[in-house]
């Protein structure tokens, strides 16, 4: 009872003290330390008034080295990649300025007003949406990550390639997309029952269009409008693009002008010659839509070193599986050996990225650091041995194999593959 009165009168005096201050009727008493000299010994940014308002939000001008690198194609202006810096930042979301790209021809600056999705084909009522009718769908939201079909292909090489955990496995980045559930607008244009597959093309120069199932569409595809709360930027698609969770990028059309239901796919340039690779029999690889499980340890990682003082580090990285969502991630510091299971952030969602975490003793000694992946499927990260066994030498795309980073005794880091 005691306990309770004495929490009851400083309630009452909080609240006294709220109503005078409200009123203006109190002095707050001013603190002083004779042995602080006030205010010369401040740091000059406390001396001064701040910056004035901006109309829109920038990183501080100490994180500028947080950028995208661009590699871009000297003989076609308009092509090439950005990459997503994994390895600086934390968390599981993407900002926006960060998203990797992947361009054919440059991005296309879009007037909203002009611009219009077509929905035709093998469809009863071919339909043709502007941006406000759209505006008046229900739309939902989906966090997701996207990757590009090229990303981490420089693990193909016999070589192991000495670059930045992001600058080498960037090409896939994770936001929050909201839309409209593609099943609504398809179902309203009336499918006809021959409809197995669907046209997406993008209104840039390129007029990249690629082929489709039909089922991906009705199930979880979304015309997102939205990343990460905002509209989506031009290089991500503005105003409009195809967002396929868990399916390689190629597919995820951006600023997507017309999706044509067919019968069979359309086999252009970005579904045979490229986005396809030749296996050890003599076949060839096509329509491997999904992104398999794959994990990266992004700190400690190559570009950073750990100090001369051997003690307790916090290894961190990102797992990620279209085919769901991460069950478990295991770490080793001995080249796979040994494993032990990683802590899994939450929440942990459906085809996202998910953020794992382990502590571990470095005690000077050479380590090789590994992480391995696993979806709620069973399907599990393979070392690069068996990759390479089961598709061959001669491949490109869809690299997802487990990634080495080496400490040396000093602290160094570099990229091995393995022992």
């Amino acid at each position: 009872m005691k306990d309770t009165v004495h929490s009851r009168r400083q309630f009452l005096q909080k609240a006294a003290l709220g109503s005078a201050l409200a009123t203006g009727t109190v002095s707050l008493p001013v603190w002083t330390n004779p042995e602080l000299e006030f205010p010369d010994t401040l740091p000059e940014w406390m001396r001064v008034p701040g910056d004035e308002f901006s109309n829109y939000g920038q990183p501080s001008a100490h994180e500028q080295g947080i950028i995208r690198w661009i590699s871009a194609n000297p003989a076609a202006p308009g092509n090439g990649v950005s990459w997503t810096p994994l390895h600086a930042l934390q968390g599981t979301i993407t900002p926006n300025g960060l998203h990797y790209e992947r361009h054919h021809n440059g991005v296309p600056q879009i007037n909203p007003d002009q611009h219009t999705l077509l929905i035709d084909g093998l469809v009863d009522k071919p339909l043709s949406f502007d941006l406000k009718s759209l505006m008046r769908y229900p739309m939902v939201s989906r966090t997701c990550f996207i990757e590009c079909g090229g990303n981490s292909n420089s693990g193909w090489r016999s070589n192991p390639i000495q670059s930045k955990a992001g600058y080498a496995h960037g090409l896939v980045s994770n936001a929050e997309w909201t839309g409209i559930p593609l099943k609504l607008l398809l179902e309203e244009a009336c499918i006809k029952p021959s409809a197995k597959w669907v046209i997406a093309e993008g209104a840039d120069a390129a007029a990249l269009n690629i082929s489709i199932p039909l089922e991906k569409l009705l199930d979880d595809a979304l015309l997102a409008l939205y990343q990460n709360g905002e509209r989506i930027r031009p290089e991500n698609g503005y105003p409009m693009r195809l967002v396929l969770p868990g399916w390689e990028g190629i597919l995820n059309v951006k600023w997507l002008r017309q999706l044509r239901l067919t019968d069979a796919p359309i086999m252009s340039r970005d579904e045979t010659s490229q986005y396809t690779e030749l296996l050890p029999d003599g076949k060839a690889r096509q329509f491997t839509f999904i992104n398999e499980a794959k994990s990266l340890i992004t700190s400690p990682s190559l570009g950073m070193m750990l100090p001369d003082n051997p003690g307790i580090y916090q290894i961190t990285g990102l797992a990620w599986s279209g085919r769901g969502k991460i069950s478990r991630v295991e770490v080793s510091a001995d080249g796979g050996d040994s494993w032990l299971d990683a802590e899994l952030q939450g929440p942990v969602l459906d085809k996202a990225f998910t953020r794992f975490n382990l502590p571990w003793h470095w005690q000077g000694e050479y380590a090789i650091l590994q992480s391995r992946a696993t979806d709620e499927t069973g399907y599990v990260q393979p070392t690069r041995e068996a990759l390479i066994e089961n598709r061959g030498k001669h491949g490109f795309y869809h690299y997802n194999a487990i990634v080495s980073w080496e400490i040396t005794e000093d602290g160094d880091i570099n990229h091995v593959y393995g022992f």
